[in-house]
């Protein structure tokens, strides 16, 4: 039997088991948004059913979550239990192997809730543990895991960060009014302190073109406490039509902010950009006029962003679900109707494919104070 069936083997499974390693999953989700370029795994240390050891990784991808969990141990480590989210690292980087640490640590039993398909790991780690004598369970909460790391995941098998599609409609289905209409305020005070959270778990924030010209977002995360929490603000700007007067560009030297643009847009126009401190990056044209997502979230990806947040509106959004490219999507609906013709937040084929159970499933169906929030997870 390889190690890879035996990764699909329960071995002695306690029922403590899903309970600690829920516990594990969710301290690493406190990090979602802050552990770029590596993924956001927590771990804990449990002797004798008491936990006596947490970490989880630590802003900018390090320390790592396991031996943060073994240093708040301490000598308790000792023939004790590690419950992480993602198998252990196995290779040297900027820091050692966490495997070592956890053989080092003299750790007896490790559940590790899923594989890490990062070629330099992929088995690796918890071969080395199993060759050091340790007793290796893996699987236990493997889809909550999945997940939390579907952006580490897409981006070492895919080439792309995992993208959360957030769309706010009326009761009857529109995300603006007519063209010469004022910007509607659709949402209410508790979705959008929620958007913000959203925004806070995320890498970056992508808009397309027309967003960024008729809403002049500024695209930041504004809650108490949260202030030095600033993902990348992206914008999909096929000919660089952003204005140097914009919100976005006065506020470029306090928030990093990349524009995506066709490698034949104007030059004058990034010039324009770069005196305000945004960044441009050029990709291929396309002859439909409009930047292939595909491409960009690529240039994301290799600048190590791992989770996309997109607010780009209806065509964004279109396509995002057209493509297989939109892995959650979050729609907030008011109570309130528009009542007159407006723009809709999706468009005919989206929305199908949004219910068509083959392609994307209801993970959630709350509400934030009046206005009902859906979330969708694509069918891996």
């Amino acid at each position: 039997m390889s190690l890879a069936d035996l990764d699909r083997v329960a071995v002695s499974a306690s029922a403590d088991d899903a309970d600690f390693m829920a516990a594990a999953l969710s301290l690493g989700r406190r990090v979602l948004g802050r552990a770029a370029p590596n993924p956001a795994v927590g771990a804990i240390v449990v002797r004798d059913g008491i936990i006596v050891g947490r970490g989880w990784t630590r802003d900018g991808g390090r320390p790592h979550a396991e031996t943060e969990a073994l240093d708040d141990a301490g000598a308790a480590a000792r023939g004790a239990i590690m419950y992480v989210g993602l198998e252990p690292c196995s290779h040297h980087g900027r820091t050692p192997p966490c495997a070592d640490a956890i053989i080092a640590a003299g750790i007896a039993r490790v559940v590790s809730a899923l594989e890490d398909p990062d070629p330099r790991v992929a088995g690796r780690g918890h071969a080395r543990l199993r060759e050091a004598g340790i007793e290796v369970l893996t699987g236990i909460g493997a889809e909550g895991a999945r997940r939390a790391n579907l952006g580490h995941i897409l981006r070492v098998t895919e080439g792309r960060p995992m993208v959360t599609l957030k769309l706010a409609e009326t009761a009857d289905g529109f995300a603006a009014g007519g063209e010469h209409d004022k910007r509607l305020a659709i949402t209410g005070p508790a979705a959008n302190a929620r958007v913000h959270v959203m925004r806070a778990m995320h890498d970056a924030i992508m808009v397309g073109i027309g967003t960024a010209r008729a809403d002049d977002p500024l695209m930041t995360v504004r809650l108490p406490g949260m202030e030095d929490i600033k993902p990348l603000r992206v914008v999909l700007d096929y000919r660089l039509e952003v204005s140097p007067r914009s919100r976005l560009a006065s506020t470029a030297r306090d928030y990093p902010t990349l524009v995506i643009a066709a490698e034949d847009a104007p030059l004058e126009a990034e010039r324009a950009l770069a005196g305000t401190g945004i960044e441009v990056a050029r990709i291929p044209a396309h002859e439909s006029a409009r930047l292939e997502l595909r491409i960009a979230l690529a240039v994301l990806a290799q600048r190590g962003i791992t989770r996309v947040f997109s607010e780009g509106g209806p065509r964004v959004a279109k396509e995002l679900i057209g493509a297989g490219l939109a892995d959650e999507v979050a729609i907030f609906t008011a109570p309130k109707p528009f009542g007159a013709k407006g723009v809709p937040v999706l468009a005919p084929a989206a929305r199908r494919k949004l219910g068509d159970g083959a392609h994307y499933t209801l993970a959630d169906d709350s509400f934030a104070g009046p206005d009902r929030l859906r979330r969708y997870n694509r069918v891996l």
